[in-house]
């Protein structure tokens, strides 16, 4: 399937954010995507699971979530202490405030162009971005409709602003999708939300694929697992497609 893709810049409360994305050629309109990064930042790897996205029927977009910095471009592949250390005070200096106000830029900027489908829009976060999917999914329940986030972490914290107290809100379903060895998201953290789940009534489903670590999805990590990746993209477009292409789309004018 042949794409339109290329960078564009969504307006938000503190400037411009670069984002890029993609969608097929023809047959649209088509629901939205927006594909939240994880910490290593916006990166090719990226955009090339945005354009499989895309390839599945979607408008997908990828931003640049740490545009407050300026532009941070890191080569994993040559990754050291340095990087890391570079990646997690990017990462540590974004907040759920900040991904909401940067979301209701998307929203606006999505609802302006005449190749997205107007109606529920989906969503996915990798590691740092499940906090921020879950979030969101709160935070705007009448547009977020299908969330999902691959072990993701900060979703049940001890703050205010934990993502895990926004699942009352949520009025689309969630997917989450955890690794079964994974430190940075320990097994209580698991238990907690599923309790939270049970609690609130959200339609919402949690896994633990067998022999996964955290990561597992990027073909390019040594914890690669090739079976459990794919069945959780499975379950990713089965998620979009029950919740977004339900009804026919339909054309913004």
């Amino acid at each position: 399937m042949a794409l339109i893709e290329g960078m564009v810049e969504v307006p938000t409360k503190v400037g411009r954010m670069p984002s890029f994305v993609a969608r097929p050629d023809a047959g649209g309109p088509f629901p939205a995507i927006i594909f939240y990064m994880d910490a290593p930042g916006f990166r090719e790897e990226l955009c090339n699971m945005a354009r499989r996205i895309a390839k599945a029927g979607y408008y997908c977009i990828l931003p640049d979530m740490y545009y407050r910095l300026g532009t941070i471009r890191l080569d994993l592949s040559r990754r050291t202490d340095a990087m890391t250390e570079v990646f997690r005070g990017a990462m540590n200096s974004l907040t759920n405030a900040d991904v909401t106000d940067d979301t209701a830029g998307m929203l606006a900027f999505l609802d302006a162009q005449a190749d997205v489908a107007s109606g529920p829009v989906g969503c996915v976060g990798h590691c740092m971005s499940g906090r921020y999917v879950t979030t969101v999914a709160g935070r705007f329940p009448t547009r977020i409709k299908a969330a999902a986030s691959m072990y993701g972490v900060g979703i049940v914290t001890d703050q205010e602003d934990s993502p895990h107290l926004l699942l009352g809100q949520v009025q689309g379903e969630l997917l989450f999708i955890f690794a079964e060895t994974d430190g940075h998201v320990p097994q209580p953290t698991v238990d907690a939300l599923k309790k939270t789940i049970k609690k609130t009534g959200v339609k919402a489903t949690v896994e633990q694929p067998k022999g996964t670590e955290h990561g597992f999805q990027f073909p390019a990590r040594p914890v690669y697992a090739p079976v459990p990746a794919e069945a959780a993209w499975d379950k990713l477009f089965a998620l979009w497609e029950r919740n977004l292409k339900k009804a026919p789309a339909a054309r913004r004018k």
